[in-house]
């Protein structure tokens, strides 16, 4: 990897190539789970390769460079969310609130149920925990990405799979009770 970025950082195209092919599936399976869109995962997965493109200068080597490019990701994705709250107010809309339904491929539906409840969440709570959960960044790392207190990304998270676990709770109870119904009749 080390010489791949090396060769990226003198123009070797080829070397570029390899490191888009390496890096773009892990990206925008990260950014999957923040945006809950497919197609603004794939546009901000562009987006961040074209900035490592332009950035890669920047790179020091000092963390991963998954590492790296979660880090630019995180930013540009943030200042999509920026950008278009400001369309938002600028036109004068209330945000509307979303409700998204998704189909993973997947049998287990307890992690569908998850997901969509982290679906729900809002983005500033949302990022901070599939960082800390799901990708192993600490508190710290997180806060600096986001312009963020460590405390108050502990915070948001704490809070966020608080909400999550009620929500999670609240659904198995409705879907035991609905049971409960259809076994009484």
């Amino acid at each position: 990897m080390d010489a791949l970025i090396k060769n990226a950082k003198e123009g070797d195209h080829l070397a570029f190539a390899m490191l888009f092919k390496e890096n773009y599936p892990f990206l925008v399976k990260y950014l999957m789970k923040i945006t809950m869109n497919p197609d603004t995962a794939e546009e901000l997965a562009q987006e961040t390769m074209v900035k490592c493109i332009q950035k890669i200068q920047l790179y020091n080597g000092q963390s991963k460079f998954s590492t790296w490019l979660i880090s630019i990701a995180t930013n540009t994705y943030i200042d999509q969310c920026r950008k278009l709250k400001r369309e938002k107010n600028w036109k004068g809309q209330e945000a509307s609130s979303r409700k998204l339904k998704w189909h993973f491929e997947s049998r287990n539906e307890e992690w569908n149920d998850a997901l969509e409840a982290l679906s729900r969440l809002p983005e500033d709570v949302r990022v901070p925990i599939v960082l800390k959960h799901y990708y192993g960044y600490t508190y710290d790392e997180i806060g600096q990405w986001m312009d963020l207190s460590s405390g108050t990304v502990k915070s948001r998270v704490h809070n966020g799979i608080k909400a999550v676990r009620r929500e999670l709770k609240l659904s198995e109870e409705t879907e035991n009770y609905h049971t409960r119904q259809r076994t009484t009749k």
